[in-house]
């Protein structure tokens, strides 16, 4: 049985990075919505019926549990997937939480980077609401890096410009925490660390979402039946390409230097 990752793109491979790690013999499907992508400025109502397609799609695969590595998705789509299907489906949300802990001892703020649908959402809202009890919670939207993600651009060159001016309405110097809370952002981690005190933590949902993945097959005596392999799909299409999966393992590369 697998355990299928799923994001509108590229991002995901963040969350599938960290579940590799803490689960090194389980066989893996990575699915990118490539056709769909990015989520984050599209309907609620079309991320939904995109996720729907897929995770049906996904389902047909032998699964032992399905991940949404997508915020966006998670907070439009996780409780129709879970009244639907009988495996484990896992979300990933904003790390909002640890965040705010962190910064309330520091006495500093919190900048949630996201998607616009993720900032719009009542989910998000709600998690807000539930934690921040003195108003430190900020949030902006940076689809920029999403669109830098998708086109494997990573360069300080082309990426700490668009940072720079989208952070220029911010006194960096409040952020005692600053919340990746997108998984295509922790590509970018060293960028976002070169702009903020160096004081500051950088966090994302990740490994949250990894240690609970292995938590639950563990409760259902689900580890370790696998042989670790690893296939890709964009948007329902098996890749095959060389030049592909070479990018991919690139992609994965990347994610232990950022350790």
């Amino acid at each position: 049985m697998k355990i299928a990752v799923f994001d509108s793109g590229i991002g995901g491979m963040t969350v599938l990075h960290q579940a590799m790690k803490l689960l090194p013999d389980e066989d893996y499907i990575f699915y990118a919505d490539t056709a769909h992508v990015p989520y984050g400025e599209k309907t609620k109502e079309d991320v939904k019926k995109y996720v729907l397609e897929a995770a049906d799609f996904l389902a047909a695969q032998n699964l032992k549990a399905l991940v949404i590595a997508c915020n966006t998705a998670t907070s439009v789509a996780i409780e129709d997937l879970r009244q639907k299907f009988s495996f484990p489906v896992l979300g990933i949300e904003p790390a909002v939480k640890p965040a705010v802990q962190q910064s309330e001892k520091k006495r500093k703020k919190v900048l949630v980077m996201a998607t616009r649908l993720t900032l719009k959402e009542v989910k998000f809202h709600q998690l807000v609401e539930r934690i921040d009890k003195h108003d430190i919670v900020d949030g902006l939207a940076l689809p920029g890096l999403v669109a830098f993600a998708e086109k494997f651009i990573f360069s300080e060159e082309q990426v700490l410009p668009y940072l720079e001016e989208q952070l220029e309405p911010f006194d960096l110097k409040e952020y005692g925490t600053v919340v990746l809370g997108c998984t295509h952002f922790p590509f970018f981690k060293d960028s976002v660390r070169k702009l903020f005190p160096k004081e500051t933590d950088i966090i994302d949902g990740g490994i949250g979402t990894a240690r609970n993945l292995k938590r639950i097959l563990g409760e259902r005596h689900q580890i370790g039946d696998g042989t670790g392999t690893l296939s890709y799909y964009k948007s329902s299409v098996k890749v095959e390409d060389q030049e592909t999966l070479v990018h991919y393992q690139e992609l994965l590369s990347r994610l232990d230097e950022l350790q």
